[in-house]
């Protein structure tokens, strides 16, 4: 079992801080730079957006349903970035008269998650000015945080924790060798990884904190409250998936079979939920910290609910879309 370790927690603080400081960079200056999008490139790399699951839809059709995900990739991480810093504020008021380095390394993280939200609100406009119109991002970011903050610190933690270490994985397994890419969209997330790699520690940090807080019993309720707000996710995720697909398909030059229409529906929500759930929950990073902390009997409850995240759509019986 990986336990908190006070003094180890403050060295780890204390390293954030200096990354914090060396790697800080600026919207305009560093990472835009006065640029724009070019139509004619991708924004999501293969990896992430599975198109290659959809075979009927040539490299145009292809270049556009990653545009697609690539607009709601940008407003999904500006929605989560909304609950991470209202309750990074919460828990660094329990530092702020006492441990000053992790305050400080909170007040950062607190910082650099309001600048995130201002660079995915400015490319997602950039995006709407190169794309069709019809486009809709469907979910309220202060509703969904509003939810989010009811449920226990652990599990608001333990989300966060996963969803802030999806972006080293996404960045370093699919994004950074992908030269068919979007310059720009790649920019962004590169420079979005710099600053993401340390809040997943300060994430991992706090978690660690919270679990040697808690009791058996106060654990054991943050597990079932870590199932709602992931079958919370996976809600929002089923409705952006709708939109998104009718957008795909309301944009195309060609009408798609029924066939065709249902597996972009299809593929496009496994495509989210590998994107924001299960490349999160296999991360060997998440699960390391998760199965330090939980009995085995919290391990299976969280397991049989992630299951049915973890099946691949079948459409009119055949097993394109199986996993294999």
């Amino acid at each position: 079992m990986k336990a908190f370790s006070p003094q180890a927690a403050q060295q780890r603080y204390m390293k954030c801080i200096e990354a914090s400081r060396r790697i800080r960079w600026d919207i305009d200056r560093d990472v835009l730079r006065g640029r724009q999008f070019d139509p004619l490139h991708k924004f999501m790399p293969e990896g992430l957006s599975e198109t290659e699951r959809l075979p009927f839809l040539d490299d145009a059709e292809r270049r556009l349903m990653s545009q697609i995900q690539g607009r709601t990739y940008t407003n999904m991480f500006g929605l989560i970035e909304r609950f991470i810093g209202a309750k990074m504020i919460e828990l660094g008021r329990e530092h702020a008269l006492a441990n000053q380095t992790a305050f400080e390394a909170i007040v950062r993280f607190t910082d650099e998650e309001l600048k995130h939200q201002e660079l995915f609100r400015r490319v997602d406009a950039l995006a709407a000015a190169v794309m069709p119109h019809g486009y809709r991002f469907t979910a309220s970011a202060d509703d969904v945080a509003a939810l989010v903050l009811t449920k226990s610190t652990w599990s608001i933690l333990a989300l966060t924790c996963c969803i802030e270490i999806v972006t080293q994985v996404h960045y370093r397994q699919s994004m950074e060798s992908d030269s068919n890419m979007s310059p720009l969209f790649k920019d962004i997330f590169l420079f979005h990884w710099q600053e993401e790699s340390q809040h997943a520690i300060i994430d991992e940090l706090e978690w660690l904190r919270e679990d040697a807080r808690i009791d058996e019993a106060a654990r054991d309720e943050a597990v079932g409250d870590l199932i709602d707000l992931v079958c919370a996710i996976d809600g929002l995720l089923q409705t952006q998936a709708a939109a998104d697909a009718h957008c795909f398909l309301s944009m195309l030059d060609r009408a798609l079979s029924d066939d065709e229409e249902a597996r972009v529906c299809a593929g496009v929500l496994d495509a989210y939920r590998w994107q924001y759930i299960i490349s999160g929950v296999e991360a060997p990073r998440f699960a390391e910290v998760l199965t330090g902390m939980v009995s085995d009997a919290q391990g299976q409850r969280l397991a049989a609910a992630l299951e049915p995240l973890h099946a691949r759509t079948l459409i009119c019986g055949t097993d394109v879309f199986a996993q294999s």
